[in-house]
């Protein structure tokens, strides 16, 4: 793990929706709309975050997730010297930078499957996918192919390819020369852990110290961790369980996530969230919004590497939906600058900012683990410890008074939220 992560707090942004590109890419004329992110970063900084997590930038034919070319910054945000201004005025703000790289699949119009398109059996690339031809497949005869979870339009790689894993470990060498300082591996727990240990080392021999965290949904957190090489990986385990104990008034199910989440951290610091570019937003998963409160203590106060998604430090709603554009509402564009958001959500914004002012103020909680100390249906108290130091959170969801706990072990920080 490299050391300046222990500090990292991000800021997740999907720069497609953030800056208004329109939905899919006519590979056109470059628009430079990238540089409009650089007139939030001082918005983040005030935050209180260190990082800014971009979601897609590269070339693709619609949601950025359909990449067709890895070298390339979307021409609907603009271009490489575009991404180069904007990790300059990032780092000069204090903000590291994490690239999203989606190298489980492709879009359809990626070159090496393109190849196999128009070339048949016989193109160089065609080993690149999973492919299954039909008898006497002659030039033309589209084929068979893996493609990700049923998607037709994203193409899976076939990682078992030596020229594969050359060209992502190009690919993430080269951004990491240019400004980036980590990577977000999209789809990770669909790519076999054998294949980033080849990759990532390489990798790590041209930047040491780069961040790599791998999207994991369910599965075997640690042993992805540990066979892989990554750093990390999310951690959907802990974001489900603080929503649905505070919607169902049931902390147990939380304390049993927090035990998990637990042996972890023994192995591991998880990129922990309460909203992400791929789920209905909190503000909107939230029965009774008076909890929203409670979900950021718990995010903030629990071991791992925190990341806050644009739009929820301002109380932000919107709600996914399983139909095509159905990530929109959750995907939206901001304003031009912060002094055009609506005044409502700046309370939420605020207590982000001592949430967050609390953990940077004790960046051993990025190690910690937790232990119970009271548990009832609709109250919680646990201890986050770490290296001699203690600090107690108690949640309170019921409709009457709580008293904080004892304290069974010497003096600790208390931080109560009601």
């Amino acid at each position: 793990m490299t050391g300046w992560v222990e500090h990292a707090v991000w800021w997740q942004v999907y720069p497609l929706g953030f800056t208004g590109a329109p939905p899919q890419s006519d590979d056109g004329a470059v628009v430079r709309r990238l540089g409009r992110l650089e007139a939030w970063l001082d918005y983040a900084a005030g935050l209180g975050v260190s990082g800014l997590a971009l979601g897609p930038v590269f070339a693709s034919h619609t949601h950025g997730y359909d990449t067709i070319d890895h070298f390339r910054i979307d021409p609907r945000l603009g271009d490489e010297d575009d991404f180069a201004r904007l990790a300059r005025a990032a780092h000069e703000r204090g903000l590291r930078v994490l690239l999203d790289g989606v190298f489980n699949h492709v879009g359809r119009g990626f070159p090496a499957f393109a190849a196999v398109l128009k070339q048949g059996p016989a193109a160089p690339t065609a080993s690149w996918f999973r492919l299954s031809w039909p008898d006497g497949a002659q030039v033309g005869t589209e084929p068979d192919y893996q493609a990700f979870e049923g998607h037709r339009q994203l193409v899976a790689l076939n990682h078992d390819e030596p020229a594969v894993a050359d060209y992502v470990a190009a690919v993430m060498t080269h951004w990491l020369q240019r400004g980036a300082d980590g990577w977000r591996l999209d789809a990770a727990y669909a790519v076999p852990p054998a294949f980033w240990a080849k990759v990532l080392p390489r990798v790590r021999a041209a930047r040491p110290d780069a961040y790599i965290v791998g999207e994991a949904i369910h599965g075997d957190y640690a042993a992805i961790v540990r066979e892989s090489g990554m750093d990390s990986v999310t951690q959907y385990e802990l974001w489900k369980a603080t929503w649905s104990s505070l919607n169902d008034t049931n902390f147990f199910e939380l304390a049993w996530a927090l035990d998990r989440h637990n042996g972890f951290t023994a192995a591991f610091a998880p990129l922990t969230f309460a909203g992400n570019h791929d789920v209905t937003r909190l503000a909107s998963r939230l029965c009774n919004t008076r909890h929203l409160p409670h979900a950021l203590a718990i995010l903030l106060t629990a071991g791992g590497t925190p990341s806050i998604y644009y739009g929820d430090e301002q109380a932000f709603r919107g709600i996914k939906e399983d139909r095509p554009g159905g990530d929109d509402a959750i995907r939206p564009a901001f304003p031009a600058t912060p002094a055009h958001l609506a005044p409502y959500g700046w309370d939420t914004y605020r207590l982000h900012q001592h949430l967050i002012g609390l953990r940077r103020r004790n960046p051993w909680l990025h190690h910690a683990r937790t232990s119970i100390v009271h548990l009832a249906n609709g109250q919680l108290a646990y201890e986050a410890h770490h290296d001699g130091h203690r600090l107690i959170t108690t949640l309170n969801v019921a409709d009457t008074p709580a008293g904080c706990p004892p304290r069974t072990r010497g003096p600790s920080r208390l931080e109560p939220v009601s």
